[in-house]
């Protein structure tokens, strides 16, 4: 066995964690693997010899790649066009400005849910009670 493999070994070993680690970080398996296979691609670019602790080398590596997705996400725009607000066109009193504050909360809302992290989102679901379709949970 050649360097590389034995390098590929060691490095497979790790990947269960890694991914696992990823995965609690984004929220997604997909990008999960993806931050995974780029901490394998530094790996194969540096030199083997020079890394004293594999296993918390990689997992640095993956804990920035999983860091610097999750700013490049925030960086994206949310993917929700806001109407202009109509609210400010009501003239304030009875029940249509009521209704048109109602309506501009919608939207309000989706914006707040599209900024949160997916642990924030996981908390948010579990301060709202069981989700549908499980029974027993609390």
């Amino acid at each position: 066995m050649n360097e590389h493999d034995v390098l590929a070994e060691r490095f497979e070993a790790h990947r269960p964690r890694l991914r696992a680690l990823a995965y609690q970080t984004l929220g997604s398996p997909s990008e999960a693997d993806d931050a995974v296979q780029e901490a394998w691609l530094r790996l194969s670019r540096t030199d083997p010899g020079s890394i004293e602790n594999l296993g918390g080398w990689l997992t640095t590596v993956v804990a920035r790649v999983c860091l610097n997705m999750l700013a490049a996400h925030r960086d994206e725009p949310v993917g929700v066009v806001l109407p202009e607000s109509i609210v400010s066109d009501a003239d304030g009193s009875g029940p249509e400005h009521e209704a048109l504050l109602a309506d501009s909360i919608g939207p309000a809302l989706l914006v707040i849910l599209h900024t949160l992290a997916p642990a924030e989102r996981r908390l948010r679901r579990a301060a709202g009670g069981p989700r549908p379709g499980r029974r027993g949970a609390l």
